[in-house]
């Protein structure tokens, strides 16, 4: 079973900047590709960013620019560092591990924005 332990987000003024970590339990090299997904109230989960295996990244059109995800192969770790955050970024943000036959989940962490 593979573990996804999120951390970093919380409170963060309009303009400011976070960074949200997730660790995972076996080396990341094992899944396709790792990212982070967000939902905020009443809507539906969406794609922020993803890293492939080999580094290649995406990123949706709202963030581009402005987040960036990397990860740290020693530590079998994602970031996301996100700058000139604003209101609609506020959300519950999720790590996210493709492992081709299934996905896998961290536990959320809520980023908050406030002006």
């Amino acid at each position: 079973q593979v573990q996804l332990v999120q951390s970093g987000g919380g409170l963060v003024q309009a303009g400011g900047s976070l960074r949200l970590s997730c660790a995972a339990s076996r080396s990341i090299f094992s899944f396709d590709a790792m990212g982070w997904y967000r939902q905020a109230p009443g809507q539906q989960r969406e794609l922020v960013a993803t890293i492939t295996s080999g580094g290649t990244t995406n990123y949706a059109g709202s963030v581009n620019g402005r987040f960036t995800i990397s990860r740290d192969n020693a530590k079998n770790t994602v970031n996301l560092q996100m700058n000139s955050l604003k209101f609609e970024d506020a959300a519950v943000y999720y790590c996210n591990a493709d492992a081709s036959v299934r996905y896998y989940w961290g536990q959320g962490t809520q980023v908050t924005v406030s002006s």
